[in-house]
């Protein structure tokens, strides 16, 4: 063979090589940056989406949103108080480390000791009173009293290795000197605010992931990030800008990958007043005696003057899907029937009329304008919907920090927030948006309407001591039906998760948001 021949074929065989290569390298870029890889630092979802390759919990979701085992093969309720977990043997660290149940116990205690997390994952374990280790596949955690839903906080809270993990900082997982675990990928480097890098875990206990490494960007430029795409400089992104959504449609390069998400949009009014509210006056400005937002008959024809299809289909340009309660369909303690009201103007206006407002009143209505996708929009046109009724509104958007501070110390009569539900079911919104502001259980922590309904904190005082999965859900979605029939909050529509591929890929479209590479596959041909 000439030199010039042997050279050729050299140059076909690396770029058959390269090909090769190439197609067990996923490039992706994300939208959000990550702040840390310690995974007990920062409550975060993009944190958790990242921690989530590395790591491993003992239980997790499904991309339904539903409790499935992970370390964990099985759990159950030994006592009124304590919950037993099997862990599942075999598992070991990416440094070689047996996976024990002494390991759970020290992750356990670890959580809500971490220094200066800015949203600390302490939430999840508070429940927990004590860590029984019978053996190294089976550990016991003890509760202050019946708590049904330690499995389901379980799942965010990724498991450590005593040996490696002990007195381990979180800039020593930064650095990447101790970001170890039993997860799907490991990591090769980090790069604050630009990207990771993974190799695949080729001795992962669940199905091994389609790609070798993993350039996992961080572009939180919109139109930086779609033109990353649609350059070939990555395969994947998520958070697919609602203005782009209709072009990569018909762009004939990529395709979309889309789920019902468990982030719901919602307005909150002001309950806690029963004088005057500080941005309601009547119909021609004057002070009004009381709070009409106190009445029913006012929240309802607040609610089914909003053209929630309208919204969903203008604004969010089909990014979302409109809701009459906290959750998707499907998840566990949705309520199948409970739909959000019918546009009835003409009855909502005879609403306000009973309720002693025959002229109506004014109202601002304040949201943030760069928080939610397209919220100044929606405030904007809720408004345009409430004026519609003789609610003659004022929108007033805001930066994030600024409204929310503000929403926090209970400012305003009427306000537009989101809420990420964690836990994939009806106890996450009724707790934290719509139980009594009760500091010393950790409820109402994000009621910035101050809704109270003594009835509601009975049936989620219920909820949470019912064992029974079935019984309990049933208590769930009586407590749903009861906040949604007294409107405690409106709710809008729940957002769409939609990612962007170049052709060729699948996805598992994920309800929680999280963009994981082991969801990602190569179609097989």
């Amino acid at each position: 063979m000439s030199k010039t021949s042997a050279m050729a074929a050299a140059l076909v065989a690396f770029s058959a090589l390269a090909g090769s290569a190439g197609a067990q390298t996923l490039n992706l870029a994300v939208g959000a940056p990550v702040t840390s890889l310690d995974p007990h630092y920062h409550a975060l979802s993009p944190n958790y989406a990242v921690a989530d390759m590395l790591f491993d919990s003992l239980t997790s979701f499904d991309a339904r949103g539903r409790l499935i085992p992970r370390l964990a093969e099985s759990w159950r309720p030994v006592s009124e108080d304590t919950w037993e977990f099997k862990l599942r043997p075999g598992v070991r660290f990416h440094n070689g480390s047996a996976l024990t149940a002494e390991d759970v116990a020290f992750t356990v205690e670890r959580v809500p000791t971490v220094p200066n997390s800015p949203s600390t994952y302490g939430i999840y374990t508070r429940a927990i009173r004590s860590v029984e280790v019978v053996d190294p596949v089976t550990v016991r955690m003890r509760t202050d009293g019946p708590y049904p839903l330690l499995p389901t906080d379980l799942a965010q809270i990724e498991m450590l290795d005593r040996e490696t993990h002990s007195g381990a900082s979180t800039d020593d997982f930064n650095s990447t000197k101790v970001a170890i675990g039993t997860g799907p990928f490991r990591v090769v480097s980090y790069r604050s605010g630009d990207r990771i890098e993974y190799a695949r875990n080729d001795e992962y206990f669940g199905d091994r992931p389609a790609w070798s490494r993993v350039n996992y960007r961080m572009i939180t430029n919109d139109a930086g990030r779609t033109a990353a795409l649609l350059a070939g400089d990555v395969d994947f992104i998520d958070q697919v800008p609602t203005s782009d959504i209709e072009r990569m449609r018909r762009e004939g390069r990529v395709q979309l990958s889309e789920a019902d998400g468990l982030r719901l949009i919602f307005l909150f009014l002001d309950h806690g007043r029963e004088g005057s509210s500080p941005f309601v006056t009547g119909p021609d400005g004057q002070p009004l005696p009381r709070n009409p937002l106190k009445d029913l008959r006012v929240r309802q024809a607040l609610s089914m003057a909003i053209d929630r299809p309208a919204i969903t289909g203008r604004v969010m340009e089909g990014a979302a899907a409109p809701t009459g309660q906290f959750l998707s369909p499907g998840l566990y303690s949705f309520v199948p029937g409970l739909e959000p009201p019918a546009v009835d103007l003409d009855r909502a206006r005879r609403l306000l009329a009973e309720a002693g407002y025959p002229q109506g009143f004014r109202i601002t209505l304040h949201g943030p304008n760069d928080r939610y996708m397209n919220d100044a929009r929606i405030i904007q046109a809720i408004g345009q919907m409430w004026t519609r009724i003789g609610v003659r509104t004022q929108v007033e958007a805001q930066p994030w920090a600024a409204y929310i501070a503000r929403a926090g110390r209970h400012d305003y009569s009427a306000g537009l927030v989101g809420w990420g539900i964690s836990s994939a079911e009806a106890t996450s919104p009724l707790r934290s948006l719509l139980a009594t502001i009760t500091p010393a259980r950790g409820w109402g922590g994000s009621n910035r309407g101050a809704y109270s309904n003594p009835a509601l904190d009975a049936k989620l005082s219920e909820a949470l001591r019912t064992l029974d999965d079935g019984q309990r859900e049933r208590v769930l979605q009586d407590a749903t039906r009861m906040a949604v029939d007294d409107v405690g909050i409106i709710p809008i529509h729940i957002q769409k998760n939609i990612w962007a591929m170049r052709r060729g890929l699948r996805h598992d479209a994920r309800a929680d948001e999280l963009t994981r590479a082991q969801d990602v596959r190569p179609v097989a041909p």
